[in-house]
């Protein structure tokens, strides 16, 4: 009698979601999901969370399958020779396989005073801190957010709709991945918004304090509120763990998503880096990555021979407000070109791409197998034949 194969799966976002519901294709296959919270968290959402006008929550029940059991912890060390995590209940659990999905928080910026008086938005806890941070003070109170790409851009909208007094702080570019065409739609947007944007060099923050943010050139604001959503990391449980990550901690693996360490822990979403080349942290590369992991594990259960990856991009939705949005089109190797929609027929895609995020995740719970995705990413495959090149060269 063949026995069952334990699969377990680290993180329950975007990635982990999709992976745990795809491997149950299998009758045979045992799915395992360990995540810390016990609800589904849409991440896309938070900004809406900190504005009051969406909880970002999505009970588990709706978009796991039946047959992934949760477990409500924290993995605090995976031990790959013994095949087991640590839980930071004191349990451990065992895998035959392991799907690394532990996606991104906030970046450790190392800017003098940002982990004491700035606010992330990069996970649910940090978004329900600052929520009555903001209802305690009046809509006239400064408002300082730091940070101009997408998270940046949707939370002073967000904020500036209701009437609060917000300043945008760039540090460069706005929307630094957007096409120019696209970058003054969005500027027009939050200026009709009353958002004070600031862009450019001198618009980089150098301190943090409780009141006030200090720039390049020694210019300071007053700030009441300061929100920090330059930039993101990932946990560092690989690392913790020994397994080889890059400059970042996301897990190292090949385009197979398999760690370069051990061919029974594949890595998805976020924390993943195939072939030293990661993808753009997104709910847009999650999902896909969440698919492929699973393909990977349910691949060497058979006994076949992994596929590598092959995700494209189409561009990247932006909101601004409950009202208008901007959506950026982009190459399937993730350049923006200069093809945008803007305003509320942008809003309406917008508001349709996250939920559509929610109903393939039920889908797959309901149909394991059948999340497709159709973008080929031609430039990847050069820039990895041309590293090969290189290797063979030197050698």
């Amino acid at each position: 009698m063949t026995r069952n194969t334990d699969v377990v799966v680290v993180g329950g976002g975007y990635a982990g979601v999709m992976a745990a519901n795809r491997l149950t294709q299998r009758a045979d296959v045992t799915v395992l999901l360990i995540n810390p919270r016990p609800s589904f968290i849409e991440r896309i959402r938070l900004h809406q969370l900190v504005g009051g006008s969406h909880e970002a929550v999505v009970d588990y029940r709706k978009i796991l399958s039946e047959r992934v059991r949760l477990v409500v912890d924290t993995a605090t060390r995976i031990e790959a020779a013994q095949r087991r995590v640590v839980l930071a209940s004191g349990g451990t659990v065992g895998y035959d396989y392991l799907v690394y999905a532990v996606g991104s928080d906030s970046a450790d910026s190392g800017v003098p005073g940002a982990a004491d008086f700035a606010y992330p938005v990069a996970t649910w806890e940090a978004a329900q801190r600052l929520r009555p941070v903001l209802d305690a003070v009046p809509a006239t109170a400064a408002v300082t957010i730091v940070g101009a790409g997408a998270t940046g851009i949707e939370t002073a909208a967000e904020l500036a709709e209701q009437g609060r007094r917000v300043t945008l702080l760039c540090g460069g570019a706005l929307g630094p991945y957007l096409h120019p065409r696209g970058r003054r739609s969005v500027a027009k947007r939050l200026a009709k918004l009353g958002v004070t944007v600031l862009e450019g060099p001198e618009s980089k923050v150098t301190a943090v304090t409780r009141d006030a943010v200090r720039l390049a050139g020694g210019h300071k604001l007053c700030s009441t509120v300061t929100i920090w959503t330059a930039g993101f990391g990932v946990p560092d449980l690989a690392a913790r763990s020994g397994l080889s990550t890059d400059a970042v901690g996301r897990l190292r693996t090949d385009e197979t998503l398999t760690s370069v360490d051990d061919e029974r822990i594949v890595a998805a979403g976020d924390s993943a880096a195939p072939s030293d080349l990661p993808l753009r942290m997104s709910c847009q590369t999650a999902r896909p990555l969440g698919a492929h992991a699973a393909d990977t594990v349910l691949a060497r259960i058979s006994g076949a021979r992994p596929a590598a990856i092959d995700v494209g991009f189409f561009g990247q939705c932006i909101g601004l407000g409950r009202r208008a949005a901007t959506v950026q089109v982009a190459s399937r190797d993730d350049i923006a070109n200069r093809f945008y929609l803007g305003g509320r027929l942008a809003a309406k895609i917008k508001e349709f791409a996250c939920a559509k995020v929610v109903d393939e995740l039920a889908n797959e719970a309901r149909k394991p197998g059948s999340f497709a995705w159709g973008f080929e990413n031609d430039k990847r495959r050069e820039l990895l034949r041309a590293e090969r090149c290189e290797v063979s060269t030197i050698r």
